[in-house]
């Protein structure tokens, strides 16, 4: 099999767009040279999420002390919650030529793409505002307030689309995934 250039992917977009779905299969189709960017965050866990694969949950005082020690190559307070990208993974896992996906808010996005402005950056995109809201909704994870703020959050986050190199619509899931993996591709050929 032909080596890879390894390279930084940020992945980002509104919250309920569908992102952990498409990244999911994406995994599940692509080679073992790109690894998922486990996110710290003060959170706590939705029904299904195990610590360790979809998130490492912490204690805000944990995080804050990672904050202070420099450990993080991105970190964003995001409804409330700390969400921050370990610094020394990415770095290790990059020398060792793989590359890595980061699954991230606007607000880190943006920081990583002045720190590493040769990363790829994608964007995911619902196919309208009216989709991105059923979808929200169709979590039951969050109360009404939290839906209204991640709503106002999200028709400001659309805004930056056009800041990426790519922009995927994820109307049909499978669709997405093999716009993302036609991406990968290209990107680290």
């Amino acid at each position: 099999m032909k080596s890879r250039n390894p390279k930084l992917i940020i992945f980002t977009g509104p919250s309920g767009v569908g992102k952990g779905t498409i990244l999911a299969d994406f995994f599940k189709k692509v080679d073992k040279k790109i690894v998922y960017s486990i996110s710290n965050t003060t959170r706590n866990p939705r029904d299904g999420e195990i610590n360790g694969m979809h998130y490492f949950f912490i204690s805000k005082e944990e995080f804050e002390n990672m904050i202070k020690e420099g450990d993080f190559l991105e970190y964003a307070c995001y409804s409330g919650n700390y969400y921050g990208t370990n610094k020394k993974f990415v770095e290790e896992k990059l020398k060792q030529g793989k590359s890595v996906l980061l699954e991230i808010e606007l607000q880190g996005a943006l920081q990583v793409m002045k720190k590493c402005p040769d990363a790829v950056t994608i964007f995911i995109k619902p196919p309208t505002f009216q989709e991105l809201e059923k979808r929200l909704r169709g979590r039951h994870s969050e109360d009404e307030q939290t839906i209204q703020k991640r709503l106002l959050i999200a028709q400001e986050e659309l805004k930056n689309a056009d800041k990426f190199h790519y922009v995927i619509e994820n109307k049909v899931v499978n669709d997405a995934v093999c716009e993302l993996i036609e991406i990968y591709n290209k990107e680290t050929a």
